[in-house]
């Protein structure tokens, strides 16, 4: 298994660092191949501009159109080619970043706005009255597979389906399904851990038990089943889920999950 792991936390030492260090060792150590992609080590640029299309950026800017003719014409940032090459490469994506405002970290953010470029990870496949483009389950990056490791300081209780910061699936939906299952990638269940703002040297040898557990079962762990754009579940080109097809009782982002 060929894994890529991007890592946004700006301290070495943090649980985050931890996390990473032992998901390289233990992958590692199982016979696979891992490259690491540490977004403050490589004081990765988290803005889009003009310069990330040389000669393709129009005047006003266009992120889509001018992403897309860069992409095209191989004249991307060096940066930025070097990032798909690697998704390009990789069977499995590990993305390691604590849950900050609800969402991942800024730096981690701007890579995916950099790197998930038009007619790389979106606007590919045929646009029609009956097919709106590859994506949700089809496209550049499918047949790969991802997970999140995610950290969160408040408990587990404050991420539950009547907590304070509301139910956890929720809060990654936009990541796991908006960013990652879009441009074809399964999503395996998330790997969080709460309360981490109070983690103990006492604590971390269970947490660590927990996490190699999961890396050396991530070949056989079955992805989130969420639905296929393109597979009969919705209207075509309204893109509304078609009637009867949810479970009883299911609103939001549940619906867009089978089961």
């Amino acid at each position: 298994m060929k894994t890529l792991i991007v890592y946004a936390h700006p301290e070495p030492k943090s649980l985050n660092g931890s996390l990473k260090d032992l998901a390289v060792s233990t992958l590692e150590s199982a016979g696979h191949e891992v490259v690491v992609s540490d977004l403050y080590a490589m004081n990765w640029k988290a803005v889009v501009d003009g310069a990330d299309y040389g000669p393709h950026a129009s005047n006003p800017l266009s992120v889509a159109r001018d992403s897309g003719r860069a992409f095209d014409a191989g004249t991307l940032g060096p940066d930025v080619r070097a990032e798909q090459e690697k998704l390009l490469w990789a069977d499995t994506i590990i993305f390691q970043f604590p849950l900050w405002w609800y969402s991942m970290p800024a730096i981690l953010k701007g890579w995916v706005d950099r790197v998930f470029t038009f007619h790389f990870a979106y606007g590919v496949g045929e646009h029609s009255d009956t097919r709106y483009g590859d994506r949700f389950g089809e496209g550049t990056l499918a047949g790969r597979k991802a997970l999140l490791s995610v950290t969160t300081g408040g408990p587990e209780s404050h991420y539950a389906a009547r907590g304070i910061n509301g139910p956890i699936d929720d809060l990654l939906f936009p990541i796991q399904h908006g960013i990652l299952y879009y441009p074809g990638i399964e999503v395996l269940p998330p790997f969080v851990l709460h309360g981490t703002d109070r983690m103990t040297a006492e604590r971390y040898p269970d947490v660590a038990k927990a996490w190699q557990e999961r890396l050396l079962t991530l070949e056989s762990t079955e992805p989130i089943p969420f639905r296929r754009q393109n597979f009969g579940d919705y209207e075509i080109p309204s893109l509304h889920l078609k009637e009867g097809r949810e479970p009883a009782g299911r609103t939001g982002f549940g619906l867009h999950v089978h089961g």
